[in-house]
């Protein structure tokens, strides 16, 4: 009797990356199937990870927030580091969905060549993290001059306590923002990739979702969430990969918990859903800035958009 996981098939050569599922295997119980593992796996295995945080918090005597706030523990670092950890379960869900239910490659979700391009993220990060911190150095001083001294007010940890905190969150947030691009600009497209020929209705959707699943706080960081995604939905299909935007997403999220750290705010950040006006004006320019040069960056290297006929010429076997 055959037992593992079902032998897997990609899509054919010439294929763009919202297309990597029509590989002749997603008929209408592994779309649900496939569709039910990652809605119920994103829901489910994260409150797994914050359960366990909290019982191991509770074994090691730490302190638990008030009730009614929105944190478990009363530490923001250790409280921070749980949440991201959280988050970052969507990677092994979005995996675990297009290799059982959708019969194709892990990889497939990652790019058209069926794995991260390590050497083209790296060079990606190297245009973002410049350009990330240039942007919110502008926002940091569009604050400066309209509120003076004052916006930048903050309580520095100490040495000890910020090198602390950006070794533990910076070590989480490749994880956390990775798997919010597997699941968004990688899933999502790809699952409407599979039926519908045009990326957009994927790519506004999964704008959307990207959005809300921030939470609502202001009007401009709602606007600035779904401009944003819009922009990198874009970039994914373009250079037929998440290596761009997950540099982007880490470039963002890196230096934003780096500045949260130094002013003494980690117990009160919020996120992007909270964004003011100023950073939304500033993101309508540098969220197509960033895309338009790695899409030149992508075609001076050779990036492959699309992807290449399969070697094997047949589907691969499960061992």
């Amino acid at each position: 009797m055959h037992s593992g996981p079902p032998p897997t098939a990609t899509a054919p050569a010439g294929s763009a990356f919202h297309e990597q599922g029509r590989n002749g295997r997603q008929k209408a119980p592994q779309r649900i199937g496939e569709f039910l593992l990652v809605a119920v796996g994103n829901l489910a295995l994260p409150l797994v990870v914050i359960a366990f945080g909290a019982l191991a918090g509770y074994v090691l005597g730490a302190d638990f927030a008030a009730e009614d706030g929105e944190r478990i523990l009363a530490d923001p670092l250790a409280d921070e580091a749980l949440a991201l950890l959280s988050i970052a379960t969507g990677i092994p869900v979005v995996l675990l969905a297009v290799r059982w239910c959708g019969s194709r490659p892990a990889g497939t979700a990652a790019s058209v060549v069926g794995r991260l391009r390590w050497g083209w993220l790296v060079r990606c990060a190297a245009v973002a993290f410049p350009l990330i911190v240039l942007q919110m150095g502008g926002l940091a001083l569009w604050g400066y001059l309209s509120d003076g001294e004052e916006s930048l007010a903050g309580d520095f940890p100490g040495w000890s306590g910020f090198v602390l905190s950006l070794l533990v969150l910076w070590a989480l947030i490749p994880f956390q923002a990775a798997a919010e691009e597997f699941v968004f600009r990688g899933w999502l497209a790809q699952f409407f990739g599979g039926f519908l020929r045009s990326p957009w209705p994927g790519i506004v959707l999964a704008s959307a979702l990207f959005a809300v699943a921030h939470g609502f706080g202001e009007w401009s960081g709602f606007a600035l969430l779904f401009y944003s995604a819009l922009w990198w939905g874009w970039l994914t299909i373009r250079t037929g990969g998440l290596e761009a935007v997950i540099a982007v997403h880490v470039a963002n999220n890196m230096t934003a918990y780096g500045i949260t750290v130094a002013l003494g705010e980690l117990a009160e950040s919020g996120n992007a859903a909270d964004a003011p006006w100023q950073a939304l004006v500033l993101e309508l320019v540098a969220a197509p800035l960033y895309c338009l040069l790695i899409a030149r960056l992508a075609t001076a290297h050779g990036v492959r958009r699309l992807s290449a006929p399969d070697p094997a010429g047949r589907a691969e076997q499960a061992a």
